[in-house]
This record gives structure tokens, sequence and C-alpha cells, in this order.
């Protein structure tokens, strides 16, 4: 390990840079700075040289030009390990940096600003910052390279302990670096590649890059014979699964998170106490109550035989009454903001069962992403929900209060549900879920079907369709099957038909204008 002597510290983020310099100079290691970094440094009463004055050129073009000078990279980049390397900083007169501690302009929090003009952006692209930081981690094997505040302690402790930064940590830190600096460019790339001719912004730039941190490996994916692995956006949105904290139970499968990804969607949507029983990325399940116990009790009721294995979310905090009602079924994984002890004393009999808390946030991810054949399809997620004054009642006779009510609780389930999808609803809970069927008369028929097993009477329920009905028939099946109301987007050339199909069954209709297709 080559020993810390001299560090140059230039930080757009002065978080516990100040400590981090005070600790160095006790540990006898000479500062380089620069700039705002130097002046806030020398304030905290410690001796900073500037690189202006350590490589005898000034600072120029407003600070464009600083740092890219051979004294700097050549201390940064000459290989202490060869000879003719350090021959020629010799000869030249050039110290080596030892230790780099730079962070970048805020270029990504500038971009995000509202009032942010291209001239803004711009110049919050850092040259000299990057440039550093890829040469010394270029050059781990002599240099530390540090690019996050919350790696100071470590590399404080290793250099108090060892008088140098050891040869994993160093690794680590250089692999770190490359991440950041290809996430950097990655925005700058975004945000240019999205600018228009006439200077409008597009959403969906010229060249799409994306970043996502490994959360962990996984044993297999989809089927044992295919590998795989689950990654974090870098810059996760609050409440999403993979904020998820594991309180207890086995590792998380790859079918374990696109399931619990689905269940939590679909239960962080509703504001009402809420579960939802999810089997194979679909809801078999969802109810609302005046708690956990009562939700569950009634989202368990539409279908047990699927629930089996299956993954449950909660939109409230889990008590004990409702854990103990929970652990009684097989269940894969559970999900909810919190659980009190009493709820985590009846989980941890149950070792196997996936325990997850994460934090209820109604924002979604900020795009949808689907692989397809040496492509990506990307679109904005469907957060859209409908309030009470945007149906339109295309009946003669209209839903009653709580019909409306159910109506858009149904709306809201049927949205997550594979098309197509139909969903059969009373008094905030799930009676029949048809989903992924080629023909949406199928999809009614399955959830009519799913009812009668479950022992649930579909009399005086109403239905959701993610999408129009094509032709009466659908209309029919679930009217035999003892719907009152229907809630559909509308917009086939047939609607005259369906709506004509309606009022001769007495059904109540309204139209949504909005479809919730999900493949």
């Amino acid at each position: 390990m080559h020993p810390i002597k001299q560090a140059l510290i230039s930080v757009s983020d002065k978080t516990g840079v100040v400590e981090l310099a005070t600790q160095l100079t006790a540990l006898g290691v000479g500062l380089l700075s620069t700039g705002g970094t130097a002046k806030l440094l020398r304030e905290a009463g410690l001796a900073v040289t500037e690189v202006s004055d350590y490589t005898g050129f000034p600072e120029m073009l407003d600070g464009r030009v600083k740092t890219l000078h051979p004294k700097v990279h050549g201390g940064l980049l000459a290989r202490r390990d060869l000879p003719e390397h350090m021959q020629a900083l010799a000869h030249h007169g050039i110290g080596t940096i030892d230790l780099l501690v730079v962070n970048l302009y805020p270029f990504a929090q500038t971009v995000s600003r509202l009032d942010c003009t291209l001239s803004d952006a711009i110049e919050n692209i850092d040259i000299g910052g990057p440039a550093m930081l890829r040469a010394a981690a270029k050059n781990h094997g002599g240099v530390a390279v540090v690019v996050d505040p919350a790696d100071y302690r470590q590399v404080l402790a290793e250099i108090h302990d060892h008088g140098s930064v050891n040869d994993a940590t160093r690794f680590e830190l250089a692999r770190k670096v490359f991440a950041h600096t290809a996430q950097y460019d990655g925005a700058i790339a975004n945000y240019l590649g999205g600018i228009n001719s006439d200077g409008s912004h597009d959403p969906y730039p010229q060249t799409l890059t994306l970043q996502f941190e490994r959360l962990q490996p996984m044993r297999y994916g989809e089927n044992p014979h295919q590998s795989a692995a689950f990654y974090r956006d870098r810059d996760p949105s609050a409440g999403a699964l993979a904020n998820y904290r594991q309180l207890q139970g086995k590792e998380l499968s790859y079918n374990n998170v696109a399931d619990a990804d689905a269940a939590w969607e679909c239960a962080k949507t509703f504001e009402s106490v809420a579960c939802v029983i999810v089997k194979h990325a679909n809801p078999c399940g969802v109810a609302v109550g005046a708690d956990t116990l009562e939700a569950y009790g009634k989202a368990l009721a539409t279908d047990p035989t699927s629930a089996f294995g299956g993954i449950i979310a909660f939109n409230h905090p889990i008590d004990g009454p409702t854990a103990a009602l929970v652990a009684k079924q097989f269940v894969e994984v559970v999900i909810a903001p919190a659980f009190d002890d009493a709820a985590r004393q009846v989980f941890a009999a149950k070792q196997n069962v996936r325990v997850l808390e994460i934090p209820l946030a109604r924002n979604s991810n900020r795009i949808d992403l689907k692989r397809v054949g040496a492509g990506l399809l990307v679109q904005s997620p469907d957060e859209r929900n409908l309030e009470r004054a945007e149906l339109k009642v295309v009946t003669r006779l209209a839903p009653s209060e709580s019909q409306l009510s159910d109506l858009l609780f149904a709306w809201r389930v049927a949205k997550f549900v594979k098309s197509n999808a139909i969903v059969f609803c009373a008094a905030g809970q799930t009676l029949g879920v048809g989903a992924g069927q080629m023909s949406r008369i199928d999809s009614a028929r399955i959830a009519s079907i799913k009812a009668g097993h479950a022992g649930l009477t579909l009399a005086g329920s109403v239905v959701a369709s993610d999408a129009f009905f094509p032709f009466r028939d659908g209309l029919d099946v679930v009217a035999d099957a003892g719907a009152v109301a229907v809630i559909q987007p509308g917009g086939s050339v047939r609607d005259d038909e369906v709506i004509a199909a309606a009022n001769e069954r007495g059904v109540a209709m309204v139209f949504t204008g909005v479809r919730h297709f999900r493949h």
C-alpha cells in the first residue's frame, strides 16, 4: 500500500469536507484545493495550497481551466511501481497526489429546476472533475479516490490505522467512481438529447442512458435454468419496492420481486386501508376495510385457492391480530409500511415468510420500461385515477352512491389486472377477477366462475372492464352473472349497441374515457 502524503480536495457537495480535511491534516496529509473548497478550509483554520499556486498557472476562463495541468494529472496518473514514471515526476518536479476527493457540479439538480436554461445546464457540465476522477480511478493502485461523502469515514479510519488505504478499498472506490461518472455523463446525454431544434424539451431523448445498481444476485430467474439479479434505480422513487427493508425470511426470488411489485403498486393507490393479494402478477383478491384485519379477511375471501402461496400487501401498518390471521395461510411475502412488535413476533415463528417494510409514498417510477428484441419500449407510468365527476353516465339508469364507490374501487383494481381484465366487486371487495384472456368475454366468464368457486354471489355486484366491450355479448355475460352496474372506457364503434343492451337489462353504466391495458 502506498502512503497517503498529499490529498487534492475539490467538492461541490461540501458535506463533511471540513471534518475530513481537519482529520487528514492531523494525520500529516498535505492539502491541495481549489476555489470555494479552498476558501472554506482556510476559514476553518486549515493550511491549504491552492492548485493554481501548486501548478504555477492561474485559474482562467472563469474557472473552466484550473486542474487540467500536468502537475495535477501527472501526480494522479504516475504508476508508483514503475521507476520510469517516478523518475519522470522527479525530473519535472511533480509530486504524487495520493488521495483525490472530488464530487461534481450539480448537473442533474440544475436541469431538474423548472427555470433551468440551456446556458445554465451547459455551465454545470463539469470537465476537470471527471477528468481527475477517471485518472485517479484508473490509477487506483497508487491513488485512493473518493466521490461520495459517505466513504470519508472508512478512508480516514484506514489512513489512521495504516497510513494508507488498502487495496480492496481502493478498488471499490474506483468502481464507484466509474459508475458515478457514467451516470453523470448519461444525465448530460439524456438532457441534451431531449432538446428539440425549436428549443422545446422531449421527454424521450435521442439516446436514452439508464443506470441501476445491483441490490442482490438471485439464485435463478423466472425459471431455474435462467440466471438473474435485482437492480435498483440509482435515484429510486420514494415508496418504490426497491426501497424495501427485509425484516425476516428467505432471500427474495425473481418471481417474488415481480409479484411483490404488482401487489405493492396496487395497494398504495388506495387512500382507505387496503389489502392486495397477488398471484402470478395478478390481483386475486383486493379489499378495503375499517382496519387491516377486515381488509385482509375480505381480500382472502375473493379467491382463497389462488391466495395460497401468494404475495400480500397492505397500505397500512400491520398489527398482531392481522399478522396472526395472515400466518394461518401459506404466504410467500408480506408487505406493509410498518409492523408492530406483536406482528413481528407472530411472523418470527414463520421463519421462511419474507416480511418487507416499505415507506408508503404514492408516487410511481418516472418511466415504465419493457424489453423487446434488440430494443426497449419506454412510456410514462399509468398513474391516472378517476374522480366521480369525471364519470359519464350513458344509460337511463344511473348508479347509486354506493355503486359509484364500488365502481371506482373496481376501476382501480382493474388497472392492475392483466388485459383483458374483468373485475366484479361489491362493498369494497373483489368478488371475481378474470385476467389475461385473449377474449374479453372469456375474462368475464372466468371471473364469474371464480366467484362461484369461492362461494360468493355476484347478485347486485358492479363490474369494471379495463377496455371497452366490443360487442354486447360481454355485457350480457356480466348481467347474467348478477352485475347491476358497469364501468368501462367506452369508445367502441358499437357503443350504442352495448348501451342499448345495458338499458334492456336494467344495468347502469358509466364511461371513463380512459383505458387501462396492462400487458
